[in-house]
This record gives C-alpha cells, sequence and structure tokens, in this order.
C-alpha cells in the first residue's frame, strides 16, 4: 500500500494533531484556556491563566471544565487513530497548572465510534436562538446522559417545576451579574475580540433577547443573530452534576460536557451550556437544592432541536494552533 495509513504513523504526530483538534473544544465565552504540550511519547495539558475570567471565575471552575471538554476531544481523537492512553488527572501536587498527562500510549484498533465523534466536533457549536417546537427524542436524551455517566458525571433532566425555578435562578444570577461593573467589564473583553481568534463575535449572539421562559444571558450588547419567534417550550433542561466540588471533578466534568455534547451533536440536538447561574454563588447553591443536596452543580444544559427554517449561526473563531500546542520539545528529535 503506497499511501500511509493513520497505523503507519510515528506517535508524536498522533499526539500533535490530537492536541491540534482539541482546538475544536467548547469554552466559557470562547476563551479556550488550554495549552497542550506534545512529549516524544506524551501529551500534556495545561491551564492557561492569562485566558481565565479573573471576575466570573476567581476559583477557575469553569476554566477547568473547559480544559476538561479539550481533554475529552484529544483523547477521543487519538482512539480514533488507534491509540489508548493512560490519563493522568493532576498529576503533580506542586504543578496545579499541569491538569493532565496522557501518557503509556499503546496501539489499538481505531475506534469507529470515536471517528464519528471527531466528525462532530467539526461541526458542533452553540446556537443561541429559541429551539423549534419539535420534542428532544426521549431515546436521545437518554443516550445523551449515557456519555456523561461514561465520563463519571451526572446529568439530571429537570421537570417542570424545577424549569421555573432554574428560571428564577438565571433571572437572579443575571440581575447580581448586571450589577457588578468587573463582571460587565469582563464580558465586555471578550465580546469584542473580533480577530484575535477568541471571545463571542456579534455574528453568534442574539439581536435581542428571546422571550424564554428560562432567560439567556444578557451579554451587555446587541448581537446580530436572528433569533425568530420560538421559544423554550419543546427545550429539555439538564443538570450535569457530581459528587464533588474540587478540580479533579471539575475537570471531569468538562470530559461530560464534551462526551455529551458531541452525543447529542451526532443525534442531532442543540445544546446550549448555561454557566451563569453556576457562576453566582447563592444561585449555585439553589442548584443543589433540585440536586436535594445530594450533589455539586456543573453546568446547566438546553437542549433541543434547532430551528431547521433560519440558518444557524457561525462557528466562533479559534486560536492558531501554534498558540496553544507547543511542539517544541520534538525539535531535533528525527535529526
Amino acid at each position: 500500500m503506497s499511501q500511509e495509513s493513520p497505523t503507519d504513523r510515528p506517535l508524536t504526530t498522533a499526539l500533535a494533531e490530537a492536541a491540534a483538534t482539541a482546538g475544536h473544544a467548547p469554552s466559557v465565552h470562547n476563551t479556550q484556556p488550554w495549552q497542550w504540550r506534545v512529549l516524544p511519547d506524551a501529551l500534556e495539558l495545561r491551564a492557561a491563566r492569562s485566558r481565565q475570567l479573573a471576575a466570573t471565575d476567581p476559583e477557575g471552575r469553569l476554566l477547568t471544565l473547559s480544559c476538561g471538554t479539550a481533554l475529552h476531544h484529544a483523547r477521543t481523537a487519538l482512539a480514533a487513530e488507534g491509540w489508548t492512553p493512560v490519563v493522568e488527572r493532576l498529576p503533580d501536587p506542586d504543578d496545579p497548572q499541569l491538569l493532565a498527562r496522557l501518557t503509556g500510549l499503546h496501539r489499538t484498533d481505531p475506534d469507529p465510534a470515536a471517528m464519528r465523534l471527531v466528525q462532530c466536533m467539526q461541526v458542533r457549536h452553540t446556537d443561541r436562538r429559541p429551539v423549534s417546537d419539535e420534542p428532544v427524542p426521549t431515546t436521545a436524551v437518554k443516550e445523551i446522559a449515557e456519555a456523561a455517566v461514561a465520563e463519571g458525571s451526572r446529568l439530571q433532566i429537570l421537570d417542570g417545576d424545577q424549569v421555573l425555578e432554574l428560571a428564577a435562578a438565571a433571572a437572579h444570577a443575571g440581575t447580581v451579574e448586571a450589577e457588578d461593573p468587573q463582571l460587565r467589564e469582563e464580558l465586555a473583553y471578550w465580546t469584542s475580540r473580533a480577530g484575535t481568534g477568541t471571545g463571542l463575535p456579534s455574528d453568534v449572539l442574539p439581536e435581542q433577547a428571546p422571550q424564554t421562559t428560562v432567560p439567556a444571558r444578557d451579554f451587555g450588547r446587541p448581537g446580530t443573530l436572528p433569533i425568530g419567534a420560538g421559544h423554550d417550550r419543546a427545550a429539555v433542561y439538564a443538570l450535569l452534576y457530581g459528587d464533588e466540588d474540587e478540580p479533579d471533578s471539575w475537570l471531569r466534568a468538562g470530559e461530560a460536557l464534551s462526551a455529551a455534547w458531541l452525543t447529542a451533536t451526532r443525534l442531532g440536538v442543540s445544546v446550549v451550556p448555561l454557566s451563569g447561574v453556576v457562576e453566582v454563588e447563592g444561585t449555585r447553591q439553589t442548584l443543589r437544592g433540585l440536586l436535594a443536596g445530594l450533589g455539586h452543580p456543573y453546568i446547566v444544559l438546553r437542549l433541543g432541536i434547532a430551528d431547521p427554517a433560519h440558518a444557524g449561526p457561525p462557528h466562533t473563531p479559534r486560536l492558531a494552533t501554534e498558540q496553544v500546542v507547543d511542539t517544541s520539545a520534538l525539535r531535533g528529535e528525527h535529526g
């Protein structure tokens, strides 16, 4: 066979490509707060604190969760190429920025399911428009929840009364954040980053607030995304949660979010993460109440079927690979 197959390529190529593919991962305000380092036999994931939301996310919950989505993307890309790593999460207590190391890689058969998810990474995006009136199939909700469970977190589907509680909490969180000048300034910064490869451009933000039961985040400025006359009546709201509220669990929550979102994309289900309600301490406690105090909330998800009659928003921009993937340790490796 004259053409090189994936199994003929060196490990370092697979690692570098997996890190690059992880750039498609979702992150809070599209901050992409990750930095990869490719080693001859391992891949390291570090937190890029320069892209942390200092006012919104001082403890780094959402930063770590965002990095977890990138970690799952990289793992999936490796599985699609026929590589299985040992995943060491937070491997060095003296180096808290080192979030994960993929090491001990060994050959397996390329995973067809992972290949499908890698294709979904290319098309996955956040569509903040109201969803259509088409209900989300129960089988799809079950499969999305199972994908999260497989990564060590759980997804609680909220009933009608709980959605009303969520709506009140989201409205309160929005008021609290709108009254905080530091949060407003930070949001303004990340919604005015045109041409930088990060942030939220106006064409992914709604031109006006949709008339929905659960209020969407107020980004402080109107976007240019037409929202139509839809509602969220057919949406399913779910709460991603787990047993702990520590960096390791935030990282795993990100991996679960990635798995659930890619599964939803494969099934034709639109996902919008709602993080405002977990950013405010008081409303985060309200979410704990929805869990009967038996877990810690990581993020709320809106699941729905996108309006097929109108084109959705474009993909958010991405940093260039060389800005987030360091391959300097490989220089000179091949002579």
